[in-house]
């Protein structure tokens, strides 16, 4: 099924959802079955599976020269959604990216997904590698994640990229896109950043979810004006606990969001790791329990292989 169908099927419910990492290369599927396993008896109706373009360093040779070599690749996102289908009966969501991918790979990782049956797809730009300044898309590759959405809902409408196919197959995907409550980075402020959005869903996105965020009003004024713009699609609320300190500094530096003042304080006065973590799960419990009340409609939690976690969340809140 559709995401927006399971939506609209839990007619006013809140649902829950999972995002999973793919392994490293040379990883194995246990470790997304060791995060889903315990995940499992929430009844997520889908789970997303990232995915993650590749970084390289330029290693040096006994020649000289310098060698161009891979350091960080998450191959297997299709693969990893039809082991997740077969094993638990849910669907899976792949994400799709611009960076590193040409327009045709895209295309044929669609084909693939429509021939295993799998109905939705998230579409994403995807950041930039490590060492470059900005984000360069793939040689005959998107630079937009509407890029991917017009290419995903024209082969709905059975069109491809070779123009000689004249009567090709439709596919059926539900196309969600992300949505940032405190705006993307790269946007001068949220107005311009909603304006963008809107052009995702004019295009033919499905759905949205978010960002993560700390404090719930972000949400509630980001979905407030999307309304009143017009984009009235759903809009599902992406929640990661804090665990750890250093977090109180990299998920702002990474993902350029707030953390709120009273959050801050409780994870500083912590005296142990464990009361850290506490004082972040029960931040999330609260913040989803409010999210609940108020009508989302799917609770959407980044594992990050953090399956103990997460738990703990969910079953205060499920």
């Amino acid at each position: 099924m559709k995401v927006t169908e399971y939506i609209e099927k839990a007619a006013g419910q809140t649902l829950i959802s999972f995002e999973v990492l793919p392994p490293l290369k040379g990883g194995s599927m246990k470790a997304i079955f060791d995060t889903l396993d315990p995940l499992m008896e929430f009844k997520p109706p889908f789970v997303d599976v990232t995915y993650h373009r590749e970084e390289f360093i330029y290693r040096k040779r006994e020649s000289g020269y310098f060698e161009k070599v891979a350091i960080r690749k998450r191959p297997g996102t299709v693969g990893i959604c039809a082991a997740i289908m077969h094993r638990y009966g849910v669907d899976a969501v792949p994400h799709l990216i611009c960076g590193g991918f040409t327009k045709e790979e895209t295309e044929n990782v669609l084909i693939d997904l429509n021939f295993l049956n799998i109905k939705n797809v998230l579409a994403l730009r995807g950041d930039a590698r490590k060492f470059d300044g900005k984000f360069i898309p793939e040689k005959n590759g998107h630079s937009f994640a509407i890029d991917i959405v017009e290419q995903t809902t024209a082969m709905n409408k059975g069109i491809y990229l070779d123009a000689d196919i004249d009567d090709g197959a439709h596919s059926d995907f539900c196309v969600g896109v992300a949505g940032y409550p405190e705006k993307h980075f790269e946007s001068p402020n949220l107005d311009n950043d909603l304006m963008f959005l809107k052009a995702k869903v004019d295009a033919g996105a499905d759905y949205i979810v978010t960002q993560m965020f700390f404090d719930n009003q972000h949400y509630f004024n980001f979905v407030d004006k999307c309304r009143a713009m017009g984009i009235n699609v759903p809009i599902i609320p992406g929640l990661k606990p804090l665990t750890k300190r250093y977090q109180l500094n990299s998920i702002p530096r990474m993902f350029h969001i707030d953390i709120p003042d009273d959050l801050a304080s409780a994870m500083q006065k912590a005296k142990t790791g464990a009361d850290l973590k506490e004082a972040g799960i029960e931040w999330c419990i609260a913040q989803s329990k409010e999210l609940k009340e108020r009508g989302a409609p799917c609770l959407h939690y980044y594992t990050m292989g953090d399956a103990d976690t997460i738990r703990k969340v969910a079953e205060a809140v499920y």
